[in-house]
C-alpha cells in the first residue's frame, strides 16, 4: 500500500529547529520522510540529515523520496539507540515524532487498528519476536491488567484482562476482531470513542516498549546536541508527554530531592532551557485536515 503519513506540526517543527544550512540534524522517527524532506531542503551540500526509523518499510520509502539528496544517512534502528548511532557526533537539532504512523495504522497486515480484522501483530520493527498475539496469549491476568491500566489508562482493565484469560482457555486469540469482541463485552459502551482504543494503545506500547526507555532517550538526545542545538519532541498521549516533561525538567537542573533534605543529592545538572513553557499544539485548520493530529503536543529544549 502507499506509505502515507501526514507530518504533524510540520511548520512549527521546522521553525523551532532553527535550521542552519551547514548543520547536522537528526530525524529520529523518519516515517515517510514528511519532516525529513523539509529539513534537508534547508541544508547546503555541507549540511547533513541523519534519518532513523525502526520500520524497514519507512526507511525504504524515505530513501526513495529523498533520492535526489546526497547528504542523508539512513539507519534502520531505534531512536532509543541515538548515542550509539551518532557514535560521539554532536548535532544541531533532533526531531522525535513519537507514536505510530498513519501508514502503520492503515496497513491491515500490521494489526494496529481495531477497526480492521487482521492478525494481532502491532510490531513497528517486524524483525522482533514479541507480537501482540504473544502478549495477549501468554501474559498473566495481573500483567495484562496492569499494562492495560497503566499504558491505556483504561478503568475496566481488570475486567478486560479477566475476560481475555477466560477466552483463551478455549482457544488462542489470534485476530484483532477476537480481541475487539472481548473488549466490547467487558465495557459498558457509552459512545465515547471506540471501546477498544485504550486497550489497543496499551498493547501496542508494550509490544514496542515505547514508554520505559523514553526518559533516557530524551536525556541522551540532549547530550548529543551541540551548544545551542534544539530537541523537538511531538507526543500524542499523556504517558509520552509526562516522560518528556520530566526529562526536560530534570535537564534544566531542577532538584528532585525531598524537601526535608538539607542539601541536594539528586545531582541534576543544568543542560539547557525549556523553550516551550506550554506545548505547541495544532491549529484548528491542521486538525480539520488531519484529525489524527488532534492530541499532538510539541515541546522544545535548547542545549546550553
Amino acid at each position: 500500500m502507499e506509505f502515507s503519513h501526514i507530518p504533524v506540526l510540520l511548520k512549527e517543527c521546522i521553525e523551532e529547529l532553527k535550521i542552519k544550512e551547514d548543520g547536522i540534524y537528526v530525524d529520529g522517527t523518519m516515517g515517510g520522510a514528511g519532516h525529513s524532506i523539509e529539513i534537508v531542503k534547508k541544508l547546503s551540500e555541507n549540511g547533513l540529515l541523519i534519518g532513523i526509523d525502526r520500520d524497514e518499510d519507512a526507511i525504504k520509502v524515505a530513501k526513495d523520496r529523498l533520492k535526489t539528496f546526497k547528504n542523508v544517512e539512513y539507519y534502520n534502528d531505534n531512536h532509543d539507540n541515538i548515542k550509539t548511532i551518532l557514535n560521539g557526533r554532536k548535532v544541531d537539532g533532533i526531531l522525535l515524532d513519537l507514536g505510530v504512523s498513519s501508514y502503520q495504522i492503515d496497513d491491515e497486515s500490521r494489526g494496529f487498528s481495531y477497526t480492521k480484522e487482521t492478525n494481532l501483530d502491532m510490531r513497528m520493527d517486524k524483525t522482533q519476536s514479541l507480537t501482540a498475539e504473544k502478549v495477549i496469549n501468554t501474559y498473566s491476568e495481573d500483567d495484562l491488567a496492569n499494562i492495560i491500566f497503566e499504558y491505556g489508562e483504561e478503568k475496566f482493565a481488570r475486567k478486560i484482562a479477566r475476560n481475555i484469560c477466560e477466552y483463551r482457555k478455549e482457544k488462542d486469540i489470534k485476530t484483532t476482531k477476537q480481541l475487539v469482541e472481548i473488549i466490547e463485552k467487558s465495557i459498558p459502551y457509552k459512545g465515547d470513542g471506540h471501546p477498544a482504543k485504550r486497550t489497543f494503545q496499551a498493547i501496542r506500547i508494550e509490544v514496542n516498549n515505547e514508554i520505559k526507555p523514553l526518559y533516557n532517550t530524551i536525556t541522551d538526545s540532549i547530550e548529543c546536541l551541540k551548544q545551542g542545538g534544539r530537541l523537538c519532541v511531538i507526543t500524542f498521549h499523556s504517558l509520552e508527554d509526562r516522560a518528556v516533561k520530566k526529562a526536560y525538567a530534570d535537564s534544566i537542573g531542577k532538584c528532585t530531592c525531598p524537601k526535608d533534605l538539607p542539601y541536594c543529592i539528586c545531582g541534576n545538572k543544568k543542560m539547557g532551557e525549556i523553550i516551550t513553557k506550554k506545548p505547541i499544539i495544532p491549529t484548528k485548520e491542521e486538525i480539520e485536515k488531519n484529525p489524527r493530529s488532534k492530541s499532538a503536543k510539541l515541546r522544545v529544549f535548547e542545549k546550553i
